[in-house]
């Protein structure tokens, strides 16, 4: 099988904010394990903020951007070296990949990073991946690595999510008052609203609410997720292999997405909406049809041709597909609600259909 396996911050460290050397070295144990039954694994791994944070004295605090980006740029490279150096013990190479949102919204980019990691698999070497945090901005991040790990295991065909955390896996509510969900066969409003906002260890960017965007990305790309203890190493064999259950697995939809369909929809960043009227949305979640400007009410953002947009019912103004449009937004304010003859008569068109229906995702 091919694993993504990401390690949150809370767990790559100790109480003190120090880098757990220990852990990641019974980690790389675990994960040579699986190698030597054949399985690939790839490792998204949190810890460079914290790791650097340490070094500049520790402090947990509300930091500004330029601080953060200061923290990563020192700690990257002791989180690498920890896991450089556990992994030698065997005789194995790892690689570091440090991304960035951009590198996921520009196809060509989303390709060749997709090569990188197939060719280093076949090379047996691990790869090791972080967010970029000693340059990123708020506009090109991820937010959160357990978007980035899911983005990943998507890009790379992956079978299994595996993301690791400090409880047991996905509850009902208050971990210390209620009961594990051990299977989640879809993602309802129900088990959105079980997750928390915030996490518990108040290190890193990510909590509940994360995981489970996470795996909804996970699964309409066809890849099963398990949360589970990162602390419980010794039941990552088992989990693998389907042994043992241990904490939560958020089934794939049985029709996932494509390659490129997936990237629509998850990887680039959508940069606005076209709200349309109830019988276009009915026509392009019933009939299987492309977008044409006579369906179109009003459009919000600003937008170039080939970008990525939402599409919203007007009324609601729920989104509820997502696609790339072949009008700027400038032009497609001037044709917005006409046919495709009257939109000949006001601007030079380059395609009949707004968004074509290969181009689309319904949500």
């Amino acid at each position: 099988m091919r694993i993504v396996i990401k390690v949150g911050t809370s767990t790559l460290t100790t109480k003190d904010g120090l880098l757990n050397r220990k852990y990641i070295s019974d980690l790389v144990d675990k994960v040579v394990e699986l190698q030597k039954d054949n399985h690939e694994i790839l490792i998204v791994s949190s810890g460079a903020v914290a790791a650097g944070r340490f070094r500049f004295g520790g402090n947990f605090k509300a930091v500004t951007l330029r601080d953060k980006q200061a923290f990563a740029a020192v700690g990257q490279p002791l989180v690498m070296n920890a896991y450089s150096n556990a992994f030698a013990k065997y005789g194995k190479v790892v690689a570091q990949l440090l991304l960035t949102r951009e590198v996921f919204d520009k196809r060509i980019n989303y390709i060749n990073a997709r090569n990188t990691l197939s060719t280093l698999l076949k090379s047996k070497v691990t790869p090791i991946m972080n967010e970029n945090d000693s340059v990123s901005i708020d506009e090109l991040n991820f937010g959160d690595n357990d978007t980035l790990a899911s983005l990943v295991a998507a890009a790379i065909d992956a079978d299994e999510l595996i993301i690791f955390t400090d409880v047991d896996g996905f509850y009902r509510g208050n971990p210390s008052t209620s009961s594990i969900i051990p299977r989640i066969e879809k993602i309802t409003e129900e088990i959105e609203n079980f997750a928390s906002r915030n996490s518990s260890s108040g290190k890193g960017t990510g909590g509940m609410k994360t995981k489970i965007s996470a795996a909804k990305i996970a699964a309409a790309s066809g890849v099963d997720t398990i949360i589970t203890n990162g602390l419980k190493l010794n039941l990552l064999k088992d989990i693998v292999s389907g042994r043992q259950q241990a904490g939560t697995i958020i089934k794939a939809k049985k029709h996932c997405l494509g390659a490129k369909k997936s990237w629509i929809a998850f990887s680039k960043k959508t940069k606005g909406t076209i709200f349309v009227d109830t019988i276009a949305e009915e026509v392009l979640l019933n009939k299987g049809k492309s977008l044409l400007a006579s369906g179109i009410v009003k459009i919000s953002g600003n937008f170039q041709r080939g970008d990525t947009v939402n599409i919203a019912n007007v009324e609601t103004g729920k989104d509820f597909a997502r696609g790339l449009t072949n009008y700027n937004s400038e032009n497609l304010e001037k044709i917005k609600s006409k046919k495709t003859l009257d939109m000949r008569k006001i601007i030079n068109i380059i395609e009949d259909e707004i968004i074509h229906r290969d181009n689309m995702v319904i949500l």
